[in-house]
């Protein structure tokens, strides 16, 4: 592990991953300031406030918003790295949250809800692109052996942007009503930091090499990333890949979906991204609040129980990242769609006797750590390593857009509905994650094999 290569690793988690994690979070605990907002200026601009039930729509859509420019973002990343080369794609999107944290800072002052609506689509935008962007970047940087520790490194800082933004969040720091604006815009500061440094480190060699045929261009890179001077060996390994891809060009999504030879790995990403957020992580992410207020919390101690909820997931995401490499993927994250579907049906079961036992409150709070623990220590961060890694160099660029666009449709789906399903389905809503994290779980442990310090043709001849 170079230095080099451990700062890149740093840099582009915290100047992007990061901000994913703390996108998802900082909506919660300013939640009845904005909406008090948006009610105010309805007031202004019409006469009268808004109903219950379109505030909670108006609210609801300035959540999800986040997911749809996440979509969009996605869905962008084939062009993006194909165009620019993934450190290329990375410096450029930095500029997208410069343009959001400018929306969503200035919109009180313009008396603007819809400020806050577009800044979140940009910053939903710049975390579709980097969410698959940071993992393709480190998976072809890493030598095999550092591929598990780089690749969930990303998923760390996610844990630690969703802390920064519950302590930021709390009434003694950033939550005060008239700090919600700046609370929103801190964005900036990763961002900048990232569009400053991330030139002084080289494109991935892969990408030169196989796709640019730049030998001496990846040569010099990899020589930096490795601080090695002999590396002929990985240099070979690439050029047998570009052989073995010399008649075939970078694949559409269209192509990906089609070609048979693919189709185990293609199904794979999909039910796995896919599982990613229809467990029921996001709605814990989005309305923590609110789900420790239903499970009977007192409301001045909401904000600390929250803090401590992501005090563990960061604990969380370091175990996983320390022990991926001994354990391998398979196990991190067939546990961990285990723990979060168990805990899943403890939040039901919880809430149902909470009339008759008033500790099970406690319980509730237990099921909601166990989900939060569960998700950090694997189903976070491996999703993207293994699209990495399951696919040659001509699929990866579409396998991430099918795998983003999925994540990023079923983020905005639970985003948007949660708030309804729990009005109509109340303590039930959770089983629906239960089921869903458990058949996952069943599909990685009899499809997917183990990719632990195998080379990318290994895998793909695994699954030939």
């Amino acid at each position: 592990l170079t230095f080099p290569l451990l700062s890149v690793t740093l840099l582009v988690s915290f100047g992007s991953s990061m901000l994913y994690g703390y996108n998802l979070a900082v909506v919660n605990s300013p939640a009845e300031h904005i909406k008090a907002f948006y009610n105010t200026t309805w007031s202004q601009r019409y006469g009268h406030g808004l109903g219950p039930a379109p505030l909670t729509l108006l609210y609801a859509l300035t959540v999800s918003i986040f997911a749809l420019g996440g979509l969009v973002g996605s869905l962008l990343v084939g062009v993006l790295v194909e165009r620019y080369g993934r450190n290329g794609a990375l410096s450029r999107s930095a500029l997208l949250v410069l343009l959001a944290g400018s929306f969503m800072g200035f919109s009180r002052e313009l008396g603007s809800p819809e400020m806050v609506i577009i800044g979140r689509s940009i910053t939903g935008l710049h975390s579709g692109i980097c969410l698959s962007v940071v993992p393709l970047y480190l998976g072809e940087i890493a030598p095999k052996n550092l591929r598990g520790f780089l690749g969930l490194m990303p998923s760390i800082f996610i844990c630690l942007g969703v802390f920064s933004a519950q302590v930021l969040g709390l009434p003694e720091l950033l939550g005060k009503d008239r700090f919600w604006p700046l609370f929103l815009s801190v964005v900036v500061v990763p961002a900048s930091l990232q569009l400053l440094l991330l030139h002084c480190f080289p494109e991935s060699p892969r990408y030169l090499l196989i796709e640019r045929n730049d030998i001496c261009g990846a040569t010099k890179a990899l020589h930096r990333f490795l601080g090695s001077p002999d590396v002929q060996d990985v240099i070979e390994e690439m050029k047998e890949e570009q052989r073995s891809l010399s008649s075939m060009e970078v694949v559409s999504v269209w192509q990906l979906l089609r070609d048979r030879s693919v189709r185990w790995q293609t199904l794979s990403v999909a039910v796995v991204n896919a599982g990613m957020q229809l467990s029921g992580i996001d709605a814990i992410w989005f309305y923590t609040n609110t789900i420790f207020e239903n499970a009977g919390i007192p409301a001045s101690q909401i904000p600390y129980t929250t803090m401590g909820t992501g005090a563990i997931e960061v604990v969380a995401g370091l175990i996983g990242c320390f022990t991926i490499e001994r354990v391998g993927r398979r196990p991190l994250i067939i546990t961990g769609f285990c723990a979060m579907g168990v805990c899943s049906a403890g939040i039901t079961i919880s809430l149902l006797l909470q009339a008759a036992l008033p500790w099970m409150r406690y319980v509730s709070v237990a099921c909601v750590v166990g989900i939060i623990a569960g998700f950090c220590m694997g189903p976070a961060g491996v999703p993207f390593l293994m699209t990495a890694e399951l696919f040659m160099q001509s699929h990866r660029p579409a396998a991430y857009i099918v795998g983003g666009s999925l994540n990023w449709l079923c983020n905005f789906t639970i985003g948007f509905i949660f708030p309804f399903l729990q009005m109509s389905a109340g303590a039930f809503c959770y089983l629906v994650f239960c089921g869903v994290c458990l058949l996952v779980a069943l599909y990685v442990y009899l499809v997917i094999p183990e990719t632990k310090n195998k080379t990318f043709m290994e895998i793909s001849h695994i699954f030939a």
